[in-house]
């Protein structure tokens, strides 16, 4: 089996990913239906597509899962009178001059975010510059991989990645990965000596293909944005970044550091999946990765 890492360099819109993550999940969709349609003499004519990671920066965006999504107040635009009011879950409601691009924004500097209800799983979340996202488009099944595991696979490939940088990384009950502030911040008091939350995962299943993944915060520019929610329905937690660790970057080189941390990560996930789940001699059960190969936008939508 061979791994495809499609990496979007600079700021990419949120909408644009969501496109190229949709058509590789129907490619998927498609070859399972043509799976299950075709007799046991004959197969699909198309091959089975690989598993696909996408890794990018988008636009200053708020995701809700499905646990937090909108309410249906919105009316049709065939109605008579359609409402140009942005539908917001509760959530949001508070930042709401920030995300509607119809009201003023009275926030530090004007700042404005975009709003996107997504199917992945949890509650509210922002992702951004100074973020790197990962999103995983994977069959499963393919990969010998529950649902849970697949889980695992992500938090644990997180903090491999955290280690590469000297960061020790963890899991609690609460979801996504963790780390413990810095000794100074320790001494601070006032929740100094709580975990702080570095990345937040999210997925989402259909017919056991996923979609949605992980964003891990690289620098501290989404802090601010953070600090307007309470992200992930986590009353009092706080989130950080790798460089609030301690980890030094370049600000002159952003797009080499993302592509640096967004390399790293797909690699510490094919060698996580090779420890945690190696392949059976047969490959009936579950294949290994025996390459990851770099493709393109036009590989995606040619």
């Amino acid at each position: 089996m061979r791994l495809a890492h499609l990496h979007l360099p600079n700021i990419t819109p949120f909408n644009t990913v969501s496109q190229l993550q949709q058509t590789l999940t129907l490619r998927h969709l498609a070859y399972k239906k043509a799976i299950s349609l075709s007799s046991s003499s004959s197969s699909p004519s198309e091959p089975q597509p690989d598993p696909t990671i996408i890794t990018f920066t988008p636009n200053p965006v708020y995701t809700t899962g499905r646990r937090d999504l909108p309410p249906s107040n919105t009316s049709s635009p065939s109605d008579q009178l359609p409402s140009l009011e942005l539908s917001l879950p509760p959530s949001l409601e508070p930042i709401r001059h920030i995300l509607d691009p119809n009201v003023p924004s009275t926030a530090e500097g004007g700042r404005k975010a975009e709003y996107h209800p997504t199917l992945r799983g949890g509650q509210t979340t922002y992702h951004g510059p100074g973020q790197l996202v990962a999103y995983t488009v994977l069959d499963l099944r393919r990969m010998g991989l529950s649902p849970r595991c697949h889980i695992s696979l992500l938090e644990k490939s997180v903090i491999d990645l955290l280690a590469r940088y000297g960061v020790t990384g963890f899991t609690t009950r609460d979801p996504g990965v963790w780390v413990n502030p810095p000794i100074p911040a320790r001494n601070e008091g006032n929740g100094g000596k709580e975990a702080r939350k570095i990345t937040a995962v999210g997925v989402h299943l259909r017919r056991h293909i996923s979609s949605f993944g992980v964003g891990l915060n690289v620098t501290d520019e989404p802090m601010w944005y953070f600090k307007q929610i309470v992200a992930c329905g986590l009353e009092g937690k706080e989130a950080t970044s790798l460089a609030g660790q301690g980890v030094r970057f370049d600000s002159q080189k952003n797009e080499e550091v993302m592509r640096e941390v967004a390399e790293g990560f797909v690699d510490a996930f094919v060698k996580r999946f090779e420890v945690d789940f190696p392949a059976d001699k047969d490959g009936k059960r579950r294949e290994g990765i025996e390459e990851v190969y770099n493709i393109g936008v036009e590989d995606v939508i040619s």
